[in-house]
């Protein structure tokens, strides 16, 4: 039986960056598009970060709202069962100014959490204390993972010579136990975004527990805890420090730079860091920024609590316009709590490396806001110990979920009631929400039209969004008048391949582009199976 149909072909294009060494490039119409595409957005986003926060009860009246968006683009929203942490000291060593305790906690039932724990011996009352977030500074001999806790050991031992209590944490992708990080471009988790999964989630957890088990400690001050890490140890110091106010002071080191930087104003003359720095991070840096915010809005929800942004001037994935801008965002916000001297910036000469002359600030910053102190520094940090000496664990524990975190750490949605809400609503607010809110003209205009044997084959040219133009491709019966059915087809770039294939000698003439583009030669044979693989498709729309 034969259908009158209208069958519509729409065609996503999709952007494809060319990842050279040396070079990002945007080589396809569909690249350049979507490039003008990104860069709109990012500017759109910049533009509005908290254009509605004009007093302090404007502040007042939406923190604690995006405080809780917070928690929902890094899912945490609701937030995990606080199950008993279950921490064991597997050893201790002793240093003749401090203890280091190796020892591990469970944030989650078999999450492990591997870390080093430095107690000076001279404190005589409930000390300061310092939660301190690593980088990707992996630590890795003969297949054995050490943590990168041992890569960022001085920290740990510059604070406990100076009185404060050092917590360090190893990451979920370089610890004891070795998860994942880098899902999407890595592993083509892409799916980790649909879920509201990123590793930034379990980071954030994971620092939020730290305080727990911290809080069981009778020689750590609760009152007075801080936080700093650098790279994606600044990272998660932000997700801590905005998530759980029991953090007092922050000083989040190379760790934050504008939305503008990473999507399309990278670092200039930097190969692929040019056209956003984005390719030079890990997922562990993102939220899933379903709320459409500037990283000025993170940084912004520490205030008025102590905060100092460090950087260096030639940081390559963190350039140095995007750091002003965030510091300058946020303390906009410090001013209207009337306190931008909470609000600090430190930027050094260099690029994206751990130095002494970027950490000193740092530490006088928590002496003065921690210890009401403004001595001098005068100890400097340095690596004591062997790897083997901060190990955790002789045998890793065989029921660990680390490896496996990212396909349960968010809850999935529940199903509607089959009437279409809330599911369609939350579509809308959430998974659509960078969608135009207003309609706007297709501007539609007909690229071509031919027929073959009885079919009509036309190309249709119009504008999906602001710098987004498709082209939908339409096919049907000649005479065609009352369609009793149209089918839509969306094809990915690989469906899209066969069909340009399948259709190559036939419209080879309107077709030149498309074919170009694909890299597909106009005048390779064609074989009687192609020709009826054609004629099938064809039969179907007479």
């Amino acid at each position: 039986m034969k259908i009158n149909s209208l069958v519509l072909r729409f065609i996503c294009i999709f952007l494809h960056l060319s990842l050279q060494v040396f070079s990002a490039q945007f080589i396809t119409p569909g690249d350049r598009m979507m490039a003008r595409y990104f860069k709109s957005q990012a500017d759109e986003i910049a533009a509005e970060s908290l254009n509605e926060i004009k007093t302090i009860e404007d502040w007042g009246a939406r923190k604690d709202i995006y405080r809780k968006q917070m928690h929902e683009m890094l899912g945490l929203d609701p937030m995990p069962e606080r199950t008993p942490l279950k921490a064991v000291v597997t050893g201790k060593i002793d240093h003749p100014e401090f203890e280091v305790w190796k020892l591990h906690f469970q944030s989650k039932p078999k999450l492990y959490v591997t870390a080093n724990l430095y107690v000076p011996k001279s404190i005589k009352k409930p000390a300061p204390t310092i939660l301190y977030v690593c980088g990707h500074g992996a630590v890795k001999k003969s297949g054995i993972s050490y943590g990168n806790k041992v890569h960022y050991q001085h920290h740990g031992v510059w604070f406990a010579r100076n009185g404060y209590v050092c917590l360090i944490i190893d990451t979920l992708q370089l610890g004891e136990i070795e998860g994942i990080h880098h899902g999407t471009y890595n592993h083509n988790m892409w799916w980790w975004n649909s879920r509201g999964y990123s590793s930034a989630s379990v980071e954030a957890w994971n620092c939020i527990r730290a305080l727990d088990y911290l809080e069981t400690l009778d020689f750590v001050d609760k009152e007075r805890f801080g936080v700093t890490g650098r790279s994606g140890g600044g990272a998660y110091s932000w997700w801590i420090s905005v998530l759980d106010e029991r953090i007092k002071v922050s000083a989040p080191v190379a760790g934050i730079t504008s939305l503008k930087n990473h999507v399309y104003a990278g670092y200039p003359n930097s190969g692929r860091l040019a056209h956003g720095v984005v390719e030079g991070h890990c997922d562990c840096m993102f939220q899933v920024n379903t709320y459409r915010w500037d990283f000025g809005q993170v940084a912004s929800l520490v205030a008025p609590r102590p905060l100092m942004i460090l950087n260096t001037d030639d940081d390559r994935i963190f350039p140095l316009n995007g750091v002003n801008d965030v510091f300058n965002h946020a303390r906009r916000i410090y001013g209207l709590h009337e306190a931008r001297d909470k609000i600090g910036l430190v930027i050094t000469p260099g690029g994206h490396k751990d130095t002494q002359p970027l950490r000193v600030p740092a530490f006088s910053w928590f002496n003065r806001h921690l210890k009401g102190s403004e001595e001098p520094v005068t100890i400097v940090a340095e690596k004591l110990f062997k790897p083997q000496q901060l190990r955790v664990f002789n045998q890793l524990p065989m029921d660990s979920i680390n490896g496996k975190i990212q396909e349960q750490f968010t809850q999935l949605a529940k199903e509607s009631d089959g009437s279409g809400e809330p599911t369609i609503r939350l579509l809308a607010e959430k998974t659509f929400q960078g969608w135009p809110s207003k309609a706007f003209s297709l501007n539609k205009k007909e690229n071509f039209q031919v027929e073959y044997e009885g079919v009509i084959f036309k190309a249709i040219d119009f504008d999906s969004q602001k710098h987004v133009r498709l082209r939908a491709y339409i096919a049907h019966r000649k005479g065609l008048r009352n369609p009793s059915r149209v089918d839509l087809e969306v094809l990915n770039e690989s469906y899209w391949t066969k069909y340009l294939h399948l259709g190559r000698f036939a419209f080879t003439d309107v077709w030149q582009e498309e074919l170009k583009l694909a890299g597909i030669d106009a005048d390779l044979p064609v074989s009687k199976k192609q020709k009826k693989a054609l004629a099938v498709h064809m039969e179907k729309m007479r």
